[in-house]
């Protein structure tokens, strides 16, 4: 929690006690104003949690938020219902004693949905078998059934509880929920036969009528449709958005089954409330006398059929009254009105004692038939204080309620507060606050209270009226500080206060109750047989109420508390809208205001030694980082350290105990201050480790890579020498056999010598035909050697031949010639191999006359020699041949003679 205080500006403290204006309404509203626009709903005070309805689904209820707040520290965590639940059942199961949560606030402030929450936590946290899983079902479905008969639209809410409701959950001794038990207090009968302006009578009709089958239908004689009965319709809101009443119908059917209720349970059940609505269909004519009669008896009949009562017994119930005097009984006709509210008197009981057996049969189900003592944790969903503009005798009980239940808060609170002093050795100082009890005393006192001024003017003999209720009243109790009338009022005050009307100044504020209903309190409880022959006058409401009341603050007087008060932040059930008008009301008749005063009328805050001492250590060098002594005396010396003045605080057995919220708010400040410094030394710390962290796993890395390659290459290494030695071997051997034929002990070798030589003559061939040089091979590859050399001379002879032109080929086969006729011959042959033939050094030359002279020119560049003339007879003959010879027909030029 005081981890919260630095972002108090923006979202308030989680605790109403640390605030510094703690008796200023403003600053209340505004710490639960900034808290809501975050939406943090709940806010501490002390123990008590305040609840705001934040009318929008939050996701602040989900099983990891159960887990997260299960065995934590109360102030550990940021307020929540699941914090004062698991602080209860922890407390419950360590000390072994029982414990009740207090849920209260007006109509549509949440109680309900705080006290489902609730139940929700224990089925998720608790220790479960198989067998305790179906009293875990039963507990939670107990919810809708008893929702769907006491819960009801109203202006407020749409699933506004009708009824008080104090649930005793029964755990044992391994903290398993094994059993329950619920009462029930003041269900709203009248809303059975009468309802306002955009309200809805009780769920369950709407219920039955949407959702049961056909055949159910027409069994109980009804329809479907709401506006067909008087008890549904005066609302004129049978349908509402915001509820599904086929779907809740389905969970109602299947809760009865798992709460073990029967078939026949549940017909006479339905048969029952179907019941009502034919009763409210009955309508009353007035006879010749002016006595009331059933004209149309088809809706009797079929309260008859349902009830299994006589009918004629039903119409003279309806329409007659029953006069006893003395040990006579005379039956006296009622008149229209009268009838009506007959009819409408006996609907509320039988709804109403439906709704008590229908308690008793879950309280059946739910409990423990083993008879080992059990510890319990009890939740209290009941209503808050009521101001309305006309408030009745519901209001009247549901605020005597709220004053007791004040007035146990606040003592409660002071009793707690004193024992934790007295635990601690903190002397006592007297806290001074507003005791409500004379408000209590006012109500309920015997001979003098209200109550019982009440039950005496409904017993008197004669005709008690209102006004002679109300006269009765000015003259018991007229003189009391909290009682006003019209007549006893100032002239200021008398303006507003009627003349059947009494105004009493609450706790919470005045309120003003109407007086002209109270001597119409008096109801017979009429179905058991014992009851009827019971000659006794039935018990007030009020008086029962009380009885009931007094019985509940003694079971919540055994029990250690817990409170959750609720507050409904709007009217229009709108998300984030924030009516500071209606929520300082709420404030106010919730009491919180005195409760905050009360719980810092001492020391703002208190935390054990040991908790304070491992938060703020730091603050104090000689507490930090480590303290090995005692707690108390650390804190002591962290105290003194920070400068606490002696009219701050107190040191207690096992706390410490600060006064001013200020001195709180100024510790941690200055702890937030020296934790951003020790963050920062913290992460240079952290950074220097991980980076020297990070160079040794590098450098670790670094040392196994090195290793492994090191390896990896020694391997490499003796893996080549094996080869080596292997393969050197093995060619030895080759070598050795190289002169065996072809076999496994010299074929590498072989292989390897020709593939050797192969590639050094690759480098060595001859370079034209007239190279005859050849590279000498191995005596194994002669053959291949010489066929070899034979495939390279004919390459290079046909590489040659195509390179010739036709000019050199004439040139050669001419040498080819000439080496035929003079090789080996005639001296100066080898001289002239390498000289050409030249086309030019022969020419031929003829003249045009007859005669056989045939000269053959030599080559100018060679004049030493004359040409050669030739005489032949056969002229012609000879210089073709010639030509022939020659190839070459311009050899012969013929010239002109002279």
């Amino acid at each position: 929690m005081e981890g919260a205080l630095i972002a108090r500006d923006k979202v308030g403290v989680q605790d109403f006690v640390l605030l510094d204006s703690h008796t200023s309404e403003a600053a209340f509203l505004n710490n639960l104003r900034k808290r809501y626009q975050e939406n943090l709903i709940y806010t501490y005070i002390g123990s008590l949690l305040v609840s705001v309805n934040p009318y929008q689904e939050l996701d602040i209820y989900t099983v990891s938020q159960m887990k997260l707040y299960r065995g934590v520290n109360f102030f550990e965590l940021p307020p929540h219902l699941y914090a004062i639940a698991d602080n209860a059942y922890r407390v419950m199961c360590n000390e072994y004693n029982n414990h009740f949560i207090l849920i209260s606030g007006e109509s549509g402030a949440g109680k309900t949905e705080a006290s489902k929450k609730i139940l929700q936590y224990y089925a998720v946290t608790c220790p479960t078998t198989e067998q305790l899983q179906t009293v875990r079902d039963r507990l939670l479905l107990s919810n809708p059934v008893l929702e769907a008969f006491g819960n009801a639209k109203t202006l407020r809410n749409d699933n506004s509880s009708r009824f008080g409701k104090y649930m005793d959950i029964q755990f044992d001794f391994k903290g398993a929920p094994v059993g329950g038990h619920i009462l029930s207090y003041l269900i709203e009968k009248s809303r059975v036969v009468h309802q306002n302006h955009g309200e809805r009578n009780f769920h369950i009709f709407y219920q039955l009528l949407e959702g049961g089958d056909k055949d159910l239908l027409c069994w109980l004689g009804l329809e479907r449709n709401p506006q067909k009965y008087t008890y549904l319709i005066q609302g004129r809101c049978a349908k509402v958005f915001s509820i599904n009443d086929k779907n809740d119908w389905k969970i109602v059917r299947k809760a009865f089954s798992i709460i073990d209720f029967t078939e026949k349970d549940i017909e006479h059940l339905f048969g029952i409330v179907a019941s009502v609505l034919h009763l409210g269909n009955i309508q009353f004519e007035e006879d010749s006398n002016g006595h009331a009669i059933i004209r149309d008896g088809s809706q009797i009949k079929w309260i008859s059929k349902l009830l299994g009562a006589h009918l004629s017994i039903l119409q003279e119930a309806l329409t007659h009254r029953k006069i006893e005097a003395r040990s006579e009984e005379v039956l006296s006709p009622l008149n229209v009105d009268l009838a009506f509210y007959a009819r409408d008197a006996v609907a509320k009981a039988i709804y109403g004692r439906t709704f008590t057996w229908l308690v008793n049969k879950i309280n059946g189900s739910l409990a423990n038939k083993d008879s080992t003592q059990k510890t319990v944790i009890g939740l209290l969903d009941i209503y808050g204080f009521e101001v309305l503009d006309t408030n009745s005798f519901e209001q009247f009980c549901i605020n005597y309620c709220n004053e007791k239940l004040q007035q146990l808060l606040i003592e409660m609170t002071l009793k707690a507060e004193q024992e934790e002093y007295e635990l601690e050795g903190i002397e006592w100082e007297p806290i001074p606050y507003f005791n409500n009890k004379i408000i209590c005393d006012l109500v309920e006192q015997k001979h003098k209270g209200i109550i019982s001024i009440l039950d005496e003017e409904c017993l008197r003999p004669g005709e008690a009226t209102d006004l002679s209720f109300l006269e009765k009243l000015e003259e018991k109790v007229g003189d009391h500080a909290h009682f006003v009338t019209r007549k006893l009022a100032d002239q200021k005050t008398r303006k507003s206060i009627d003349w059947v009307d009494f105004r009493l100044l609450h706790y919470a504020g005045e309120v003003t109750y109407c007086d002209n209903f109270y001597l119409l309190l008096i109801i017979r409880d009429c179905f058991l047989l014992s009851e009827l022959d019971n000659r006794r006058r039935p018990e007030t409401v009020a008086t029962q109420f009380k009885n009931s009341l007094t019985s509940l603050i003694e079971i919540l007087m055994s029990k250690e508390p817990s409170y959750i008060r609720c507050i409904k932040p709007n009217e229009n059930k709108e998300p984030g809208k924030f009516d500071d008008f209606l929520i300082r009301h709420q404030v106010k008749y919730l009491g919180l205001m005195e409760h905050l005063r009360v719980r810092r009328a001492g020391f703002a805050y208190r935390r054990k030694y040991e908790l304070f001492l491992q938060r703020y250590k730091s603050l104090c060098p000689a507490t930090w980082p480590h303290w090995h002594g005692p707690a108390a005396e650390g804190v002591e010396r962290l105290i003194k350290h920070i400068g606490y003045k002696p009219e701050e605080y107190k040191l207690g057995r096992t706390k410490i105990f600060i006064r001013f919220p200020k001195t709180l708010f100024a510790t941690e400040d200055a702890f937030e201050y020296r934790k951003h410094l020790l963050i920062s030394r913290l992460q240079a710390k952290y950074k220097g480790f991980l980076g020297k962290r990070a160079y040794q796993k590098k450098r670790k890395a670094a040392i196994k890579l090195e290793a492994c390659w090191r390896g990896a290459l020694a391997r490499r290494a003796a893996k080549k020498r094996t080869w080596a030695v292997q393969t050197i071997r093995k060619f030895i051997n080759g070598f050795i056999n190289r002169k065996k034929p072809l076999c496994p002990e010299n074929r590498d070798f072989v292989r390897l010598s020709q593939y050797h030589y192969l590639m050094k003559l690759r480098d060595h061939l001859p370079k034209n035909v007239l190279d005859k040089s050849w590279l000498q091979p191995p005596s194994i590859l002669e053959e291949t050697s010489e066929m070899l050399q034979k495939i390279c001379m004919r390459n290079l002879v046909r590489k040659y031949c195509r390179g010739l032109t036709a000019e050199r080929k004439v040139q050669l086969q001419q040498k080819v010639v000439t080496s035929a006729v003079f090789s080996g011959k005639k001296e100066g042959y080898l001289e002239s191999l390498s000289q050409p033939f030249l086309e030019t050094r022969l020419r031929i030359s003829t003249s045009n006359l007859s005669d056989g002279i045939v000269v053959i020119h030599v080559p100018e560049d060679n004049k030493q020699k004359g040409d050669v003339i030739l005489q032949c007879e056969h002229i012609f003959e000879t210089v073709t041949k010639l030509c022939i010879l020659a190839n070459k027909q311009s050899l012969v030029k013929v010239v002109k003679g002279r």
